[in-house]
């Protein structure tokens, strides 16, 4: 791969190292990384819009570095791949006010967009029908999953039926920022600046995925919830909707799927599943604390 990617790129490769989906190394002092890509084209030219406006506000996200064909993809092995210069450290993590200033950064102004993301009752209702699917085909060895698989289904059609009675009962009042696939806890600022992960949905979307990581992180995300909300103005449907969010157990879901596609051993799912308590506590707490701010509606196993 090292001739390859000096081939295209025109770059002196040095310390290359192979990764499951990408490689990564150094050249001139900089590291790149050179990963498959997961996007739709039409996806990377409105990605390649955003990084230039970023940058022009001297926010950190990695830059595209275009091939000797000045082409953002480049096929090898019948595989795309892309390059990307990381413009931030390894190391350096960010914490909530972090990602609140983030989003204020870009605001989406219409819906009209490929990179927009919201329809979460649908999007989810399609995932737990092909997991459900799944685990009929392929999951009867794994007795971890097959053990819990019930409840977290459960979990997930409850939030698909909150966020339908909300987008029938409540006026759709929100912001749509620039957000990511997922964000997790601790958030790497590399990982945050991956332009591959960007996505326009709901402000809340990226603050109820990271909350949630924190608490399986055993973090206390009641804290941060907290100051959040002190700070920052949100509409009842974004509160609503912020709930909702809590609720859909993705935390669960991210790893099933990794088992599933053979990357990781079904005994990842026990530190989840041996919390689950714990996080019922947490979801009855952030529900009393959200309804400080708007009417909620009940959920009553949880009540």
């Amino acid at each position: 791969m090292k001739n390859n990617i000096e081939f295209f790129y025109n770059l002196p490769v040095n310390q290359l190292k192979e990764y499951d989906q990408y490689y990564s190394f150094i050249s001139n002092n900089s590291k790149y990384y050179f990963l498959l890509n997961t996007r739709p084209i039409e996806d990377l030219k409105e990605i390649s819009a955003i990084v230039l406006e970023l940058h022009e506000k001297n926010i950190a996200v990695h830059s595209f570095i275009l091939n000797k064909d000045q082409k953002l993809l480049t096929t090898i092995n019948e595989k795309n791949y892309l390059l990307l210069k990381i413009n931030t450290s390894d190391t350096l993590e960010l914490d909530l006010i972090d990602i609140v200033n983030f989003q204020n950064q870009l605001i989406l102004k219409s819906e009209n967009n490929k990179l927009y993301r919201n329809d979460w009752a649908g999007l989810w209702s399609e995932k737990i029908d092909y997991f459900e699917y799944q685990i009929r085909q392929l999951g009867k060895e794994k007795q971890v999953v097959l053990n819990s698989f019930s409840y977290y289904i459960g979990l997930s059609e409850n939030a698909i039926s909150y966020v339908n009675h909300i987008n029938e009962t409540t006026k759709k009042e929100f912001t749509l920022t620039l957000a990511h696939k997922r964000l997790f806890s601790p958030t790497l600022a590399i990982n945050f600046y991956n332009p591959l992960t960007f996505i326009f949905d709901l402000k809340v979307r990226d603050i109820a995925e990271y909350l949630k990581s924190a608490f399986f992180n055993d973090e206390n995300p009641l804290i941060e919830l907290t100051n959040y909300l002190k700070n920052n103005y949100l509409t009842v449907y974004e509160y609503k909707m912020l709930y909702a969010r809590l609720l859909y157990p993705s935390y669960y879901f991210d790893i099933y799927e990794q088992i599933m596609n053979r990357n990781k051993d079904e005994n990842e799912l026990i530190k989840i599943i041996s919390k689950v308590f714990d996080y019922e506590l947490f979801l009855k707490d952030a529900y009393n604390l959200l309804s400080q701010y708007t009417y909620l509606d009940k959920i009553d196993w949880l009540n």
